[in-house]
């Protein structure tokens, strides 16, 4: 094993563009940190199988000690995966890194990262290193069986998760750019969307079962492309912030959007915020209600949510 930097590449992220733009990208990653070992990511995730995650534990096993994600939210969250096997660290003394280059980039406003990629190398040469949470997530996959997945920003469910399969499933909307992809996704999502009873309750004894239009369970302040859903979560204080919106309609959709994008719903009439180190979350209807995970939808409730405190260090 040999110590050195590692790229984990999806050059389909950003409709294409991180393929088309990977050489710039790569010139400047080898100015700023030396020799790169790139790897690209091939087929398509499944809740079973996550390409960018094989690729990540494989590179840490190899003696990668920093990693670097070039891609979308989907691709950091699989990256993160790849940093545990079994429950475990693979290398706890390895560092992530992300270069944000897909639609939505939320977990990088939570660290407040440049938008380019020339500013995002320079911050990870900078070399600031910082210890943050990771989630655990155990759920129902799209097959039915039993899967656990780990994330790094926000794991959420109801409309959440019907609109992050309408972005997934888009073409058209994203050569517009990533605003406008959500945007239309969760408008076009939300004329159709029904409110749902989950039962949720958390070790600090909430306990309610509650019509869902939302609930995102947060490390990171922000989805949805720029909505600040938990404006007061912080990425290492070993909680998260839970986050329920109740008994939505498309018109409290309409007008408060741009409460949401200012983060100011919270303390809203319809709004439900607390803090906790776990969540479980049991749908109370035949309806299914589906996950939205740092950008992908892997399953369905239910689900448990469990905080782990400064499980990765972070280069930012």
């Amino acid at each position: 094993m040999m110590p050195h930097i590692a790229a984990i590449v999806n050059p389909r992220s950003g409709g294409g563009r991180t393929g088309r733009a990977w050489r710039v990208i790569a010139a400047a990653l080898e100015k700023e940190l030396g020799p790169v070992r790139a790897h690209f990511t091939g087929g398509p995730s499944t809740p079973h199988f996550l390409p960018a995650a094989e690729l990540t534990r494989r590179a840490l096993k190899d003696g990668a000690q920093l990693v670097v994600a070039v891609g979308g939210d989907g691709t950091i969250n699989e990256a993160v995966n790849g940093f545990f096997e079994n429950g475990l660290p693979v290398n706890p003394e390895a560092h992530f890194a992300i270069l944000n280059a897909g639609t939505g980039g939320d977990f990088r406003r939570t660290f407040d990262l440049p938008q380019d990629a020339e500013g995002c190398v320079a911050r990870i040469a900078a070399g600031t290193a910082r210890k943050i949470d990771i989630g655990k997530l155990t759920f129902v996959s799209e097959d039915g069986s039993e899967a656990t997945r780990y994330f790094d920003n926000i794991a959420s469910f109801g409309l959440s998760g019907e609109t992050v399969r309408a972005v997934n499933r888009a073409t058209w909307p994203k050569m517009l750019g990533g605003n406008f992809a959500f945007f239309w996704a969760t408008l076009t999502t939300a004329m159709r969307h029904n409110t749902r009873p989950v039962r949720i309750t958390t070790d600090t004894g909430f306990d309610a079962t509650l019509n869902i239009g939302l609930g995102a369970v947060a490390n990171g302040r922000y989805f949805g492309s720029g909505l600040k859903m938990a404006p007061d979560a912080e990425p290492d204080d070993g909680l998260f912030d839970l986050v329920v919106m109740r008994d939505l309609t498309f018109m409290d959709l309409l007008t408060g959007t741009g409460s949401m994008k200012e983060g100011t719903h919270i303390g809203g009439e319809k709004v439900s915020h607390t803090r906790a180190k776990w969540v479980m979350a049991t749908p109370m209807g035949a309806e299914p209600v589906l996950l939205d995970v740092d950008g992908e939808g892997p399953g369905r409730l239910p689900a448990r949510f469990e905080i782990m405190p400064q499980a990765l260090t972070l280069r930012c």
